[in-house]
């Protein structure tokens, strides 16, 4: 590999080089698919690529030299290329299928002045060395699983088990590790991987909260499986040299044989010296880095060959009492003798005593014999160090598996048969008893093994621990970043310390059923990953391993939730509630990451399976829900970055019981979309950051559009999915139109009521939003309603649900319906009453007559500050009505406003003036003081300029503070009935 990146280019057999690197640039009017071929500057920063972009013939037929774009050639010729149209150069480069990987792309320098812009600046070389199937995968693997158990405690286990129930421990553990293989090798072929291993697997998978919970745990596990390796290295040297013991323990066992024998095991305390020796000068060789691990990998592995080839030579040469008491040779009695379990106490050395405190079953071997099985993940773990993980994974995994099974199935049929079971009580290692020429090879190749193990723990660990770290997910493990190619010294120190920890602890089978927890949840959460992306079967889930089922992944993650309640309840309620509460703090004080993963896939066919089934019918009033369309687009300017007005989303939230429910924040983008998209992006993006920073519930659209009216007309059509549309449309109400002279916002605001009323959208226009009070203004009063039309029960419903919030909570309701007649009051009343009190609604129910009348005197009677507002409407819709007939006649054509024809009759626009102004008193006279008043919206009459009703509704809501102005449309929301 060169000091550059390179792809031939061969164009009709000649082979050309081009430097240059395409990048977009704006579009012309005259053509949107230009590219800007940059030239690089070969003497810059290491950023710059020397590139050689390749065609084979047969791609692009008759392709002639130049036909690549060469926008910026530093020596202005200029070249056509002849898939110009297409907007990217007419080669894939590599820089491209960077890009569709997620790899960052250096961005290229100018070329300097008088130098050719083909001279690129040369890359560093990628020195490091890429591992096989064989180095990479199945020897880690290996050399992981064949630990210290099967060397110091898989003969006790056949002892204390029997044949038959260490068959079926072999198995059972053998098929959880197996599953879980498959469901690596599945995820694993299902696109790159970076460092991480498992946890880079599960993260993606899950989500970031379940893979930094579980890989924090797979993290402990390998810290704490270190100190068990070197626990057992030093058990067996210490086994092997007496002598170099500091402390000498004596053991008498008294059951099971005539005479007393004395046996003495290594103490506690030797343990604990040499264990932390031992980790001390490992950790010193991790720091050397992983290079120099790789080197020494084989010479770990060869004399695990060696031992186990002399096991079972020994074993076969095998005769009575020879090479020591209690061999019998492969013997088909002794077979029958051990077939059947023994389970006995134990004292904490494992020796068999009738006093021991340690009892023992099939659950406890359980726990003591996984960690033999564990190991899977070394592969995976090396994943950044791979030349093909999508090949190596797969079968490096899966053959170290089904080897080791084998082998330990092999074993137990060749240990029952071997020996008495007193000696496999006894002889803690009796594979170095039976080995063949001499017992010191055993040890040396057990020692060197299970160091080897230890070595691979504390490499792997730290990484792994990098590597969340690196996430940037939890702020508290930045200390443990390293940048990329370094190595992680912090997070090394801090996993040896751990690993001293557990050493000082010095009991292997206390240490054993820890580690099995923090493997088992990391295998369940593999599992799981797998059967999640297999269950949903996304159109991105095309793993290449394709011998997998998501039945297989199910029964595997439940193999290892089993498998942990066998060990230990305690131990498991424990290791749960520690990834439970490291998944609480992750959601609590992580940063917010989209990984793509599995969840978000889950949630996405939950929502579409949820919507077919909602159907396009019509929601039953009992399960209605308000679904707002908060209008942002302000009736005139807002501050600098605030897409909308703060109280709009304060009173969305209002809309919802307990925050159920979804609220669509929309705007309008005056303009042409191909000139504004990217404009449209980037405000979408600023109103949803704006509405997550309200912590309002709901979803940010900006359109672009002409106009408002146009762009409010297309909203009100197509936003929303078959019953998931918005059904209520909330807004301001235009109070500064007169005051700022806006004469445009009649037409506008008129359009808008009438195109809500087409498309069956209920309305709320909120007036005096400004003093609309937010969740921590405790408000006091009354809730007033002025019920004049049927709305469905909108208003009442919408009352209620002002209740459900705390500032409105103390508020009292108070219904008002307004009467024609002084004859129907009182049995308008009953009728409220009853109704309200089926709907399970408290309210003071207020009926008021309002007789209808012609003349002005009616209203002259009222001295109140209406009156004032009436006389400026007359004259105001006077002088607008003069306007348009003078200009009717000047243009010789019919009487026209905001583009229409229109028809007025001078006496019904008085009458409606009338109306708002005898409802407005009322309002005034009763509901001065409340804290909301509700008042049902009269539709813009037809033929009646804008202008005119705009009157009608200032008139309305003059002097009213806070008010909520509410149309329903054709259908119940509320229903009397269970």
């Amino acid at each position: 590999m060169d000091n550059e990146e390179e792809i031939e280019a061969v164009s009709n057999q000649r082979e050309f080089r081009i430097g240059r690197k395409y990048s977009p640039v704006v579009a012309q009017d005259s053509d949107r698919a230009v590219v800007e071929m940059s030239s690089l500057d070969p003497g810059s920063s290491s950023s710059s690529m020397n590139v050689k972009v390749g065609m084979q013939p047969n791609l692009i037929t008759n392709a002639r030299e130049g036909s690549l774009p060469t926008h910026g050639v530093a020596n202005g010729a200029h070249e056509e290329s002849k898939l110009e149209l297409f907007g990217f150069d007419s080669l894939v480069n590599i820089l491209g299928l960077k890009s569709m990987t997620g790899e960052p792309i250096q961005a290229p320098s100018s070329p300097r002045e008088g130098e050719d812009g083909s001279s690129l600046e040369q890359h560093p070389k990628n020195t490091a060395i890429k591992l096989g199937t064989m180095m990479g995968v199945f020897v880690p693997c290996l050399q992981n699983i064949l630990g210290i158990i099967y060397y110091i405690r898989f003969s006790w286990i056949v002892g204390m088990a029997g044949i038959g129930e260490s068959l079926l421990l072999v198995t059972f553990c053998g098929l959880c590790t197996f599953l879980t293989s498959v469901s690596l090798s599945a995820i694993a072929t299902n696109g790159a991987m970076k460092g991480g291993g498992p946890y880079y697997l599960i993260g993606r998978a899950l989500g970031p909260e379940v893979g930094v919970s579980i890989g924090l745990c797979f993290f402990l596990g390998n810290a704490v499986s270190g100190s068990l390796y070197v626990l057992g290295a030093v058990e067996t040297f210490l086994n092997a040299v007496p002598s170099a013991g500091l402390f000498r323990e004596t053991i008498t066992r008294v059951n099971g044989t005539a005479v007393a024998e004395p046996i003495t095991s290594p103490s506690l305390h030797d343990l604990q010296i040499y264990g932390i020796i031992v980790t001390i000068i490992l950790c010193f060789i991790v720091f050397g880095g992983v290079k120099m691990i790789n080197r020494v990998a084989p010479a770990f592995l060869v004399p695990v060959l060696f031992s186990l080839a002399s096991i079972f030579v020994g074993i076969l040469v095998a005769k009575k009492d020879h090479p020591a008491t209690g061999f019998t040779g492969l013997s088909s009695k002794t077979f029958r003798d051990n077939w059947s379990p023994e389970y006995q106490p134990t004292n904490n050395a494992g020796i068999p005593d009738p006093d021991g405190k340690i009892d023992w079953n099939f659950n406890a071997l359980v726990g003591l014999f996984f960690p033999a099985v564990t190991g899977i993940m070394a592969g995976s773990n090396r994943s950044a160090s791979l030349k093909d993980t999508q090949r190596s994974i797969p079968i490096g995994t899966l053959a170290a598996t089904l080897t080791t099974t084998g082998l330990y199935i092999l074993s137990v049929f060749l240990f029952g048969a071997l020996a008495t079971r007193e000696k496999l009580f006894t002889d803690r290692l009796l594979t170095a008893t039976v080995a063949w020429p001499f017992p010191a090879l055993i040890y040396v190749g057990i020692i060197l093994s299970t160091l080897g193990a230890a070595l691979q723990s504390l490499t792997g660990a730290p990484r792994l621990l990098a590597a969340i770290a690196n996430d940037d997910i939890l702020p508290v493990l930045n200390y443990f970043k390293v940048a990329e190619g370094d190595e992680p010294h912090i997070a090394t120190l801090f996993t040896a310390f751990i690993c001293m920890g557990c050493v000082v602890i010095g009991n292997l089978d206390l240490i054993s059923p820890t580690t099995t927890m923090f493997y088992l949840l990391c295998y369940a959460g593999v599992n799981l990953s797998c059967f999640l992306l297999d269950l949903l079967d996304a159109p991105s889930w095309r793993p290449r391993w394709k011998f997998h089922h998501w039945s297989l992944s199910l029964l595997g993650a439940s193999l290892c939730i089993v498998i942990m309640f066998l060990i230990s309840w305690s131990f498991t309620v424990v290791s749960l509630a520690l990834a439970s509460l490291i998944y609480y703090y992750v959601s609590l004080k992580g940063k917010a990451g989209d990984w793509g993963d599995g969840f978000k896939s889950a949630y996405f066919q939950l929502a579409l399976r949820s919507l077919r089934s909602l159907g396009a019918s019509q929601v039953h009033p009992k399960n209605w829900y308000p679904i707002p369309l908060i209008f942002c687009r302000p009736w005139g300017k807002l501050p600098e970055n605030v897409p909308c007005h703060p109280k709009l989303a304060d009173f969305a939230n209002c809309m919802k019981k307990k925050g159920r429910g979804m609220s669509i924040f929309a705007s309008i983008l005056d303009g042409d979309y191909h000139e504004c998209a990217e404009d449209a992006k980037i405000a979408c993006k600023q109103l949803s950051t704006y509405i997550e920073y309200k912590r309002c519930e709901g979803v940010a659209e900006i359109i672009v559009a002409p106009n408002m009216s146009e762009g409010f007309r297309g909203i009100v059509q197509t936003m929303g999915l078959g019953n998931l549309k918005p059904n209520i449309v909330v807004m301001r109400y235009p109070e500064i139109w007169r005051r700022e002279n806006l004469i445009e916002i009649p037409a506008t605001f008129v359009g808008i009521i009438n195109d809500c009323i087409v498309a069956n959208k209920a309305v709320v226009i909120v007036k005096g939003l400004d003093e609309w009070p937010n969740e921590y203004q405790r408000q006091y009063g009354t809730i007033d309603l002025y019920w004049i039309v049927r709305d469905g029960g909108l208003m009442l419903l919408l009352s209620q649900l002002l209740l459900t919030k705390e500032s409105f909570e103390s508020c009292k309701i108070r219904v008002f319906c307004i009467a024609e007649e002084d004859s129907d009051a009182e049995e308008l009343k009953a009728d409220v009453k009853k109704f309200l009190y089926d709907l399970r609604m408290q309210a003071e129910v207020i009926v008021i007559s309002m007789k209808s009348w012609d003349t002005k005197a009616d209203a002259e009677a009222k001295q109140d500050e209406s009156v004032e507002a009436f006389a400026a409407a007359q004259r105001r819709n006077a002088s607008y009505l003069k306007d348009m007939k003078d200009k009717a006649e000047k243009n010789g054509t019919e009487l026209m406003a905001d583009g229409k024809p229109v028809v007025v009759h001078e006496q019904q626009v008085e009458k409606f003036l009338y109306t708002t102004l005898k409802l407005n008193s009322t309002i005034l006279r009763y509901s001065r003081m409340a804290t909301v008043v509700l008042v049902s919206l009269p539709p813009p009459p037809v033929n009646h300029p804008a202008y005119f009703y705009m009157e009608y509704m200032d008139l309305l809501v003059e002097n009213v503070p806070r008010l909520l102005i509410v149309r329903g449309y054709r259908r119940d929301v509320v229903t009397l009935f269970t």
